[in-house]
C-alpha cells in the first residue's frame, strides 16, 4: 500500500545470590518471541516467518516483490524513499498488542511502562489507552508525559542520582510514588515535600542476585550503582529513616535484577527475597507493606535464534512464588508492579539505513551506511548483535561475511559485526535492521553533528511521522556564543 502521511539489618541474607545460569528445567517454555502466547492472525505463521528470516521482526513484516519487506502494509523501500535514511519505523499495533499481553498475564498487577527504553508523545499515549502505567527517571520524561495528558497519578520515578528538579517536578505534578534510592534522598525528599501531604515512596533494593545479558546491564548485585544492599542492611536501614519521616509514606519495596534477562529463575529469588524482606520489615516495625514491584528487564531476540523470555510463564511462576512466600511468613500478597520497557517497544521497530560505502582491506569486507552509533550507540556500549537485511532488490549473489559501520570518526562504530549479506552489496543498497525500537534513539547523541533520525508509526497501510528528523537548524539555535 502507498503511503499516506499524516500532520505531525541487620542480618545479611544467607540465601546464596543466584548467578546468571542457562535453565534447563522447563527451557523450552521460557523461550519464546513474543512477551506471551502469539494470538492467531497476528502475522504469519512462525515456521513461516522463520523460512522467511523475519522471526525478530514485527509480527506484521512481510516479504514483498523484489526484494522488499513491508511492516504493518507500508513498504520499507517507499518509506526510505519518501522520509530518507537513517529512519525508524515503528508498528503501532505491535507496541499495543504487547501492552495487552502483559496486562492479560499479569491482570492484577500494576504494568507500567519503562519510558527509558524510548518515549515520545505518541507512545505515551498509546500506553495510556492500553491501561498501563509510566516508569519515568527524570523531570524531562516526567514533563513529557504529563504534557501528553498522561495522568501523573499512575507515573512512578526512578533514578539512583535524582536532582533538586526531578523531585520538586514530581511533587508538583503529583507523581503516584518515588523510589527511593539512597538515604540522603530521603532527606532531600522529605525537605521539600509540602506540609500537610505525605509522598508516597518505596525502597529500591539490591537483593543480590546477578542476572542480565551483558556485565554493564546488570543491576541486582551489590557492586554497582543502584539500589540499596539487602545483605549489608542498608535498605532496612532506609525503611527505618522513611517510617521516622511524617511527609513520607512507605507504600512498598522496588528492585530491579538487570536487563535482558532470558530465565525466570532470577526473577523467583528476587520475590522470595524481597517477601523475607517484607516479613521481618513487619516484625521489626508492625507495619505491613501493599506495594511489591520487581521491575522489568525481561529479554527479547535481536536475532534468530536467540532466547527471549515468556512472560505467561514468568506470570504464572511469580504468581506463585509470591503466594507461597507469603503464606510462609504469614503476610498478605501484595499488589505486584512489573516495569517492562524493551519487551514492549524493542520487536516493534525497524532501523533503516542506505550503503555509503564497500570496503575490502586486511581480509575484512566494512559496509558503511549512513547512521551508526549516533543513533544507535549499543553495539558500542555493550556489544549487541543484530541481524541486518538487504531490502529493496532480489541478489542471489551467495552470502558473505561483512561487517556494517556506521559514519561516524570512531574506530568501535560498528552496527554489526560479522554478519552475512550478499556478496554483491554495493552503496546506495538498503538495510533495514529489525528489534531496534528500544535504546536506539532514547540513547541517540549528537555526535559530529549528525542529525538524530525521524521516528515513522506505521499501521494498517498508513504511515505517519512521530518525531522528525532532527536538522542541522535544530543543532545551530543551541550554540549562542561567539
Amino acid at each position: 500500500m502507498s503511503i499516506q502521511e499524516l500532520p505531525v539489618q541487620e542480618q545479611p541474607v544467607q540465601e546464596l545470590p543466584v548467578q546468571e545460569q542457562p535453565v534447563q528445567e522447563q527451557a523450552a517454555q521460557e523461550q519464546h518471541r513474543a512477551p506471551g502466547t502469539d494470538s492467531p492472525g497476528q502475522g504469519a505463521p512462525a515456521d513461516a516467518r522463520d523460512a522467511e528470516g523475519l522471526s525478530v521482526w514485527p509480527r506484521s513484516a512481510r516479504p514483498e516483490p523484489h526484494g522488499d519487506v513491508s511492516v504493518s502494509g507500508i513498504s520499507l523501500t517507499e518509506a526510505a524513499d519518501r522520509f530518507g535514511t537513517p529512519l525508524y519505523l515503528l508498528d503501532e499495533q505491535e507496541v499495543r498488542e504487547r501492552c495487552r499481553a502483559y496486562r492479560t498475564a499479569f491482570p492484577d498487577a500494576d504494568i507500567l511502562y519503562a519510558a527509558k527504553a524510548f518515549l515520545c508523545r505518541a507512545m505515551a499515549h498509546w500506553i495510556q489507552e492500553e491501561g498501563l502505567g509510566l516508569d519515568v527517571c527524570s523531570a524531562g520524561e516526567l514533563a513529557l508525559a504529563v504534557t501528553t495528558g498522561f495522568p501523573p497519578e499512575k507515573i512512578v520515578l526512578h533514578g539512583n542520582a535524582k536532582s533538586p528538579e526531578d523531585l520538586s517536578t514530581a511533587l508538583r505534578l503529583g507523581v503516584g510514588r518515588i523510589v527511593v534510592d539512597s538515604t540522603s534522598e530521603i532527606t532531600r525528599l522529605a525537605a521539600i515535600t509540602p506540609p500537610g501531604t505525605r509522598q508516597p515512596v518505596m525502597v529500591r533494593v539490591t537483593p543480590g542476585i546477578a542476572a542480565g545479558g551483558h556485565t554493564k546491564i546488570r543491576t541486582g548485585t551489590d557492586d554497582q550503582k543502584f539500589g540499596l544492599s539487602l545483605t549489608d542492611g542498608s535498605a532496612q536501614h532506609a525503611v527505618t529513616r522513611i517510617l521516622d519521616q511524617p511527609h513520607l509514606e512507605l507504600v512498598g519495596l522496588h528492585c530491579h535484577i538487570g536487563s535482558q534477562v532470558d530465565s525466570v529463575k532470577p526473577y523467583l529469588a528476587a520475590v522470595r527475597r524481597m517477601v523475607g524482606l517484607m516479613a521481618r520489615i513487619r516484625d521489626e516495625h508492625g507495619i505491613t507493606l501493599p506495594q511489591l514491584n520487581i521491575g522489568g528487564g525481561h529479554a527479547i531476540a535481536y536475532r534468530p535464534g536467540e532466547e527471549s523470555l515468556n512472560v505467561g510463564v514468568l506470570a504464572g511462576r511469580v504468581r506463585a512464588e509470591l503466594e507461597d512466600g507469603c503464606a510462609r511468613t504469614g503476610l498478605p500478597v501484595p499488589r505486584l508492579t512489573l516495569e517492562p520497557g524493551r519487551a514492549i517497544v524493542g520487536p516493534a521497530g525497524v532501523a533503516v539505513y542506505r550503503v555509503l560505502a564497500v570496503k575490502r582491506t586486511a581480509g575484512r569486507t566494512f559496509v558503511a551506511v549512513d547512521g551508526g552509533m549516533s543513533d544507535n550507540p549499543r553495539p558500542a556500549l555493550y556489544g549487541v548483535r543484530y541481524a541486518p537485511r538487504l531490502i529493496g532488490r532480489p541478489s542471489s549473489t551467495p552470502p558473505r561475511l561483512v561487517t556494517v559501520v556506521g559514519r561516524h570518526c570512531e574506530a568501535g562504530d560498528v552496527l554489526a559485526d560479522e554478519v552475512a549479506l550478499p556478496g554483491d552489496i554495493h552503496p546506495g543498497d538498503l538495510l533495514a535492521v529489525p528489534a531496534a525500537g528500544a535504546y536506539h534513539l532514547s540513547m541517540a547523541s549528537g555526535y559530529n553533528l549528525v542529525g538524530r533520525p525521524p521516528v515513522v508509526a506505521v499501521s494498517n497501510g498508513i504511515a505517519r511521522v512521530l518525531v522528525r528528523r532532527e536538522s542541522l537548524d535544530d543543532m545551530s539555535r543551541r550554540d549562542i556564543g561567539l
